[in-house]
């Protein structure tokens, strides 16, 4: 970044939405988060139009845009715009990035990603896991952009190509090699209250920042570095640490590329825009960070011993880390808040360079013209001299929502053409116009659990930007009519951009009943080996209810072992498996609490059904229940599970039949551990929901087959 900025511009008033995928949605179309239904992740989705996470026909992309008009095009790293129901092997595929206009995707579908052992498609086909000992997500990602670009200008030097990267870091989990992470030893000792001193003292020398430039308070909720205990604050260095590591080590990995297209004799007419994040530094990690963030989203507190005996695994293979809210805010330094708050710059302003030596002639400027993620779609397309059109595949297009930025390149003083901008998500909203921009009061953090307020009873902030970078003076009480009148523009502006109605729930969002959804309404799941890596959003929802699972299998004469089913891994996950011939069900939440049901007896050469039978203590989320471990319908072994997984088994992991390709649910085996025997097919069924008649005849058949009846 720092090269890129010697050698281009540093916009300083440049914005994000404050969550990952409606950034991405508004960079790829140059329209509003919400004019392209993305209001929230696609986990999230609602029925209203602005909220849906179906991205609209009427808002072709750039890359789709370039496309057609000549260019090569690719999309490497993170795609978390897909549907979560469209995710699957069954599609459909027309938004997957080869059907957003991209000629060439590697990547991933979801949220975040295992760094040490992704789950990654080509295209649409499933990458076979790496078996390098040093495999990192970071460098594959490189690696294919560089392979990409190589190949693109050797077989058709001169035809132009567009590259879109999206690295997965530093998104949690911060996953890096170690001989990276002790670069940074000691380096943040002096904890995130003088950290964030530190920074805005750089960001003045640098001139990113004006000279009168305020830091913002400790937000509430965040501890007083000089509060903390000796094992606190070494592990907190530590995560942060791990943290700048994972940022650094991407940055280098971007490097590389830069290096390859330089290679071409190419960098010199090569327009490269380089974010530094789709939102603020995330605050997702609580006020003590986490060794799996899986505990996080399933509303389970972790043990700060178990972090501090676990604290040189940070970053490695074994933990899904994330640090605490105080490194976030220090990260937002100067600003208020972090990622998930769009009322606040701490949670939408990013830093942005601009590269392109053969017309950017102003090296090493800064530009302080205010600027959204909605303005790079038609940078690049005045860039390159093409036209957004009206009508893209037979579908007429909403107009560009974004400006171009292309007048700044030449003139440092030309006022900006970006004079209003709105900013939502989860109800917290704000209005930018002219200088000025009204915010409302975040009723609840992001890192808290409570109850929140309604909509309309959000108090409201004012700001005068012209003299007050880092939003530090609130003018709302001084500037009644200044506040009203923004009040106002936001309405106007959220009408326009399919904003309403608003909703700040969360949690609630995350039940899917209200989505399009593949399993709904099914009683029975039949799946057959080879069958792997099938998304959370396409597997049964075995959550918060009783649920049996059936494996009929073929034991060869030597015996046999291997996984049956698993779903999810090492963070969160459950599996059915022989070990030593003898079948066990292991169940696995957020890494800690563990529990096996296993039978006592080998299985004998031949066919057997192996049948898992839950009874759930509901009604509630994340209880427990009675397992019964049956063999051909007499039982093997029984055992209860104290509490299970309420919300999500996992953000990247999937649902593996006859292996695990993922990081291995129980600590009995290592992956994949292949089933060695014939595993004809699995079953599962959701007990609590009404079996169809054919369904019940499908079950009745399958355990004829095997002699087995209730």
């Amino acid at each position: 970044m720092d090269r890129l900025a010697a050698e281009g511009l540093r916009y300083n008033h440049f914005h994000t939405t404050a969550l990952c995928s409606p950034t991405r949605a508004a960079l790829i179309t140059g329209r509003n988060h919400h004019s392209a239904a993305f209001a929230g992740i696609t986990e999230l989705a609602t029925g209203y139009d602005g909220y849906t996470c179906i991205l609209p026909k009427d808002c072709g992309t750039v890359g789709e845009v370039l496309r057609q008009n000549g260019y090569m095009t690719a999309w490497i790293g993170k795609n978390h715009n897909t549907p979560t129901w469209e995710t699957s092997a069954a599609g459909p595929f027309d938004r997957w990035a080869n059907g957003l206009g991209f000629d060439y995707f590697y990547g991933f579908n979801g949220g975040d990603m295992n760094h040490w052992n992704p789950i990654l498609y080509e295209n649409r086909n499933l990458v076979p896991a790496s078996s390098d000992p040093d495999y990192h997500l970071t460098t594959d990602l490189a690696e294919k952009a560089i392979a990409w670009v190589r190949q693109a200008k050797s077989i058709a030097p001169d035809k132009p190509y567009f590259l879109y990267v999206a690295p997965g870091a530093t998104h949690a989990p911060h996953q890096t090699p170690k001989d990276w992470i002790e670069k940074f030893k000691g380096k943040f000792d002096q904890g995130w209250d003088k950290q964030r001193e530190r920074t805005l003292a750089r960001q003045k020398e640098l001139g990113v920042v004006p000279r009168d430039t305020k830091l913002t308070p400790r937000s509430a909720g965040i501890d007083a570095w000089d509060d903390l205990d000796a094992d606190h604050k070494k592990v907190y260095a530590r995560m942060m640490e791990v943290y700048a590591a994972s940022l650094s080590y991407c940055d280098n990995q971007m490097g590389r590329v830069l290096d390859a297209i330089d290679e071409t004799g190419d960098l010199d007419n090569t327009l490269v825009i380089y974010i530094q994040g789709d939102n603020g530094a995330s605050a997702e990690g609580g006020q003590q960070g986490l060794l799996n963030e899986m505990s996080f989203y399933n509303a389970t507190p972790e043990d700060f011993k178990d972090v501090l005996a676990r604290m040189d695994e940070l970053g490695g293979p074994t933990t899904s880390n994330h640090y605490p809210i105080g490194w976030a805010h220090a990260m937002n330094t100067p600003f208020q808040w972090a990622k998930q708050v769009a009322s606040h710059f701490g949670g939408t302003r990013n830093g942005l360079v601009i590269s392109w030596p053969a017309r950017i002639k102003d090296r090493g400027g800064i530009r302080t013209q205010f600027h959204h993620i909605i303005d790079v779609a038609p940078t690049i397309l005045e860039a390159v001299g093409v036209e957004a059109p009206s009508v893209l595949n037979g579908v007429p297009q909403k107009p560009i929502e974004g400006v171009s930025m292309v007048y700044s390149f030449d003139d440092a003083k030309a006022p900006s053409t970006h004079r209003t901008q709105y900013f939502e998500m989860f109800a917290n909203r704000a209005i930018y116009n002219d200088g000025w921009i009204a915010a409302t009061t975040p009723p609840l953090a992001p890192w808290a659990v409570g109850k929140t307020i309604g909509v309309d009873d959000y108090q409201w902030e004012l700001y005068d930007l012209s003299r007050d970078f880092s939003e530090a003076k609130n003018l709302a009480g001084q500037e009644p009519r200044k506040l009203r009148e923004l009040q106002e523009l936001f309405w106007i502006e959220a009408a326009k951009y399919n904003v309403l109605p608003l909703d700040n729930s969360k949690i609630e969002r995350l039940d899917g009943a209200n989505r399009p959804s593949l399993t709904r309404g099914r009683s029975l799941f039949t799946y057959y080996p080879g069958m792997t890596r099938i998304p959370g959003g396409s597997a049964p929802d075995i959550k918060n209810k009783s649920f049996k699972i059936a494996a009929e299998v073929n034991v060869p004469d030597g015996g046999a072992d291997g996984v049956l089913v698993t779903q999810g891994g090492r963070f969160n996950g459950w599996a059915l498996y022989l070990l030593e011939g003898k079948p066990v069900f292991h169940y696995n939440l957020i890494g800690k609490y563990r529990s096996s049901v296993a039978a006592k007896e080998k299985l004998a050469p031949g066919n057997h059904v192996v049948v898992v039978d839950f009874k759930y203590d509901g009604p509630g989320m994340g209880k427990g229940g009675a397992v019964a471990l049956a063999v051909d319908g007499k039982p093997a072994a029984s055992g209860r599970l104290e509490r299970t997984v309420p919300l999500l088994f996992s953000a990247d992991e999937t649902l593996d039949i006859g292996e695990d390709t993922g990081t291995p649910a129980s600590e009995d085996y290592r992956v994949p551990f292949k089933f060695t025997g014939d595993l004809k097919k699995v079953m599962i069924e959701l007990s609590d929901n009404k079996l169809t008649p054919a369904e019940e005849q499908e079950i009745k058949k399958a355990r004829e087959a095997v002699g087995v009846t209730d």
